[in-house]
């Protein structure tokens, strides 16, 4: 799949911008502060729904309106889809597809697959344990629309509860109804720690060989999935720590406590790895996502990279540049080096100043 084109109305810094992009590697460069990474946010969020950068709807929109509007033409293997995006800046955001209004977002997911590599993707390793469980609910939403029903319901139940300890807080007679909310929260919690479980399985078979070959053979990586509780003991754990729950006003154990580990040569690198190291991982993790997303889906996913090569070394950046060639892949830089200029066609660059979009032509 590619992106075939792209308009934007009042979307962050742009006022209006409408733009047909190359099927493979287009490079996007300019000063800091000038629109690249807006761009890719709006990809990002057609895509999935929601912003990588966690901002709110109306963040988004330009300071002096009160709407923006986004629309993407994807080219896939059986035809052409639209997606239109719109924000406002006092209600919830609306999505259409085909011209067809959707009455949830989840149910854009799967349109357009995208894979997202930023500079804080490079610390996915050493940040704390929320971002790698975002990690892993992105891309398996992406993949699986029933994850995303899944994962809604889990926080929903989750929030109840939550609530329902406060108030056994101040009438200990609601307890009775404690168990009831326990059976449904662990039958969608199992579901969401076996879609993850299998998800580590297989990115595993496709990191395992790529990051060989980064390291010269030299090192083998392994993810483990860190699960905070047993699908086979889960209810009896909610059950042994209720006491606990009511006292904190909080449930203590759940997938929403999940985490990964990640290993070269039997070494936690999260402890023991360099920057080097770190870097290396989270470069073979986002491209053996990509393997794993072709597989599954039978379609290449769009590639968006914010800045990326100037935190690489030259031997990750070469490395990187040749994977991409086959692939469309949005490529965000300050500034062109040489390698980038003989490793592309010119007719992909673009230079990107004050929320303008101009191809170069030589």
């Amino acid at each position: 799949m590619f992106i075939k084109s792209i308009a934007l109305d009042f979307f962050r810094s742009y006022t209006h911008l409408s733009m047909n992009f190359d099927s493979k590697v287009n490079v996007l460069y300019g000063q800091n502060a000038q629109g690249k990474t807006n761009l890719l946010e709006a990809i990002y969020l057609c895509a999935t729904g929601r912003s990588h950068r966690n901002q709110y709807d109306r963040d988004m929109i330009h300071w002096d309106q009160n709407e923006a509007h986004i629309q993407i033409l994807v080219q896939k293997k059986y035809g052409t889809q639209k997606i239109d995006m719109h924000l406002k800046k006092n209600s919830k955001k609306g999505a259409a597809l085909n011209g067809v209004a959707l009455q949830k977002l989840g149910q854009l997911l799967g349109t357009l697959h995208v894979v997202m590599f930023s500079p804080e993707d490079l610390a996915l390793i050493k940040n704390g344990p929320r971002e790698r469980r975002r990690f892993l609910d992105m891309e398996l939403c992406q993949l699986y629309p029933v994850y995303y029903y899944n994962l809604q319901q889990y926080y929903r139940l989750l929030r109840q509860r939550n609530q329902l300890l406060k108030s056994i807080q101040r009438k200990k007679e609601l307890m009775d109804t404690l168990p009831v909310w326990d059976e449904q929260i662990v039958d969608i919690g199992i579901k969401i720690i076996q879609a993850r479980q299998n998800f580590v399985q297989n990115l595993n078979e496709k990191i395992s060989p790529i990051h060989s070959h980064i390291t010269g053979k030299k090192e083998t990586l392994l993810i483990q999935y860190e699960p905070d509780i047993s699908i086979y003991d889960y209810e009896e754990k909610l059950k042994k720590n209720r006491r606990r729950d009511v006292e904190q006003g909080n449930t203590s154990a759940g997938p929403h406590r999940d985490d990964l580990s990640f290993w070269i040569n039997q070494v936690d690198v999260r402890l023991y790895g360099s920057q080097g190291q770190q870097r290396s991982v989270a470069l073979s993790v986002k491209l053996g996502e990509i393997e794993l997303v072709k597989e599954i889906i039978k379609e290449v996913p769009v590639l968006l990279l914010d800045d990326v090569l100037s935190e690489l070394d030259q031997h990750r950046q070469y490395y990187l540049l040749d994977y991409i060639s086959d692939l469309q892949a949005f490529l965000t830089c300050t500034g062109v080096e040489d390698f980038i200029r003989q490793k592309f066609d010119s007719s992909t660059f673009y230079e990107v100043h004050g929320g303008t979009i101009k191809k170069v032509t030589s």
